[in-house]
Protein backbone atom coordinates (compact mmCIF):
# COMPACT_ATOMS: atom_id res chain seq x y z
CA UNK A 1 0.00 0.00 0.00
CA UNK A 2 1.10 3.65 -0.86
CA UNK A 3 -0.77 6.55 -0.13
CA UNK A 4 0.53 10.18 -2.14
CA UNK A 5 -0.51 13.42 -0.48
CA UNK A 6 -0.15 16.38 -1.96
CA UNK A 7 -1.58 20.09 -2.44
CA UNK A 8 0.37 21.59 0.52
CA UNK A 9 1.80 25.05 0.67
CA UNK A 10 1.92 28.31 1.65
CA UNK A 11 -1.40 30.15 2.40
CA UNK A 12 -1.94 33.90 4.57
CA UNK A 13 -4.44 33.22 7.05
CA UNK A 14 -7.90 33.45 6.59
CA UNK A 15 -7.33 31.33 3.51
CA UNK A 16 -7.71 28.44 1.94
CA UNK A 17 -6.16 24.98 1.04
CA UNK A 18 -7.20 21.78 -0.07
CA UNK A 19 -5.25 18.34 0.64
CA UNK A 20 -5.52 14.55 -1.38
CA UNK A 21 -3.93 11.48 -1.11
CA UNK A 22 -4.24 8.77 -3.35
CA UNK A 23 -4.29 5.02 -2.70
CA UNK A 24 -2.69 2.09 -4.45
CA UNK A 25 -2.10 -0.94 -3.50
CA UNK A 26 -5.30 -0.43 -1.18
CA UNK A 27 -8.76 -2.14 -1.10
CA UNK A 28 -9.67 1.48 0.10
CA UNK A 29 -11.78 -0.68 2.43
CA UNK A 30 -10.48 0.81 5.87
CA UNK A 31 -10.22 4.06 7.84
CA UNK A 32 -8.71 6.91 5.68
CA UNK A 33 -7.23 9.89 8.14
CA UNK A 34 -5.20 12.81 8.04
CA UNK A 35 -2.71 13.56 11.29
CA UNK A 36 -0.15 17.22 11.19
CA UNK A 37 2.71 17.62 13.31
CA UNK A 38 3.98 20.92 14.16
CA UNK A 39 7.48 21.72 14.97
CA UNK A 40 8.74 20.28 18.22
CA UNK A 41 5.39 18.58 18.73
CA UNK A 42 3.77 15.52 18.43
CA UNK A 43 1.83 13.84 15.42
CA UNK A 44 -1.82 14.43 16.29
CA UNK A 45 -5.30 13.19 14.55
CA UNK A 46 -6.89 15.96 12.27
CA UNK A 47 -9.85 13.90 10.92
CA UNK A 48 -10.80 10.49 10.09
CA UNK A 49 -13.82 9.19 7.66
CA UNK A 50 -14.44 5.51 7.32
CA UNK A 51 -15.52 3.55 4.60
CA UNK A 52 -19.22 3.99 5.10
CA UNK A 53 -18.92 7.83 5.80
CA UNK A 54 -18.74 8.60 8.77
CA UNK A 55 -16.66 11.43 10.29
CA UNK A 56 -14.95 12.65 13.23
CA UNK A 57 -12.89 15.74 13.97
CA UNK A 58 -10.47 17.22 16.02
CA UNK A 59 -11.84 20.19 18.36
CA UNK A 60 -9.46 22.37 16.57
CA UNK A 61 -10.81 21.88 13.70
CA UNK A 62 -14.19 21.48 13.59
CA UNK A 63 -16.17 23.80 11.04
CA UNK A 64 -13.08 24.64 9.40
CA UNK A 65 -11.78 21.56 7.52
CA UNK A 66 -14.03 18.74 5.91
CA UNK A 67 -12.99 15.50 5.11
CA UNK A 68 -13.92 13.42 2.33
CA UNK A 69 -13.59 10.43 -0.12
CA UNK A 70 -13.92 8.97 -3.04
CA UNK A 71 -13.66 5.22 -2.83
CA UNK A 72 -13.83 4.62 -6.82
CA UNK A 73 -10.55 7.00 -7.17
CA UNK A 74 -9.67 5.80 -3.88
CA UNK A 75 -8.71 8.86 -2.44
CA UNK A 76 -9.04 10.99 0.46
CA UNK A 77 -9.18 14.69 0.39
CA UNK A 78 -9.06 17.54 3.62
CA UNK A 79 -10.70 20.86 2.80
CA UNK A 80 -9.06 23.50 5.17
CA UNK A 81 -11.29 26.69 5.08
CA UNK A 82 -10.00 29.75 7.28
CA UNK A 83 -6.31 29.02 8.69
CA UNK A 84 -4.57 29.69 11.44
CA UNK A 85 -1.06 30.02 11.79
CA UNK A 86 -1.05 27.52 14.62
CA UNK A 87 -2.31 24.82 11.30
CA UNK A 88 0.83 25.24 10.05
CA UNK A 89 2.40 21.57 10.09
CA UNK A 90 3.40 18.53 7.83
CA UNK A 91 0.15 16.85 6.98
CA UNK A 92 0.03 13.19 6.20
CA UNK A 93 -2.68 10.74 5.55
CA UNK A 94 -3.16 7.74 6.84
CA UNK A 95 -5.27 3.99 6.68
CA UNK A 96 -5.69 2.00 8.84
CA UNK A 97 -7.75 -1.34 9.50
CA UNK A 98 -10.28 -1.07 12.77
CA UNK A 99 -9.87 -4.99 13.15
CA UNK A 100 -6.11 -6.00 11.96
CA UNK A 101 -3.57 -3.74 14.08
CA UNK A 102 -1.21 -4.83 11.38
CA UNK A 103 -2.80 -2.96 8.41
CA UNK A 104 -1.35 0.80 9.14
CA UNK A 105 -0.29 2.48 6.44
CA UNK A 106 1.08 6.69 6.20
CA UNK A 107 1.51 8.81 3.71
CA UNK A 108 5.18 10.98 3.40
CA UNK A 109 3.61 13.92 4.42
CA UNK A 110 2.96 17.73 2.88
CA UNK A 111 4.15 20.90 3.99
CA UNK A 112 0.95 23.46 5.10
CA UNK A 113 2.59 26.96 6.00
CA UNK A 114 -0.12 29.67 6.87
CA UNK A 115 1.41 32.96 7.44
CA UNK A 116 -0.17 35.93 9.13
Amino acid sequence: VQLQASGGGLVQTGGSLSLSCAASGSIFSHVMGWYRQAPGKQREKVAYITDGGITNYADSVKGRFTISRDNAKRCVYLQMNSLKAEDTAVYYCREWSTTDSVYNYWGQGTQVTVSS
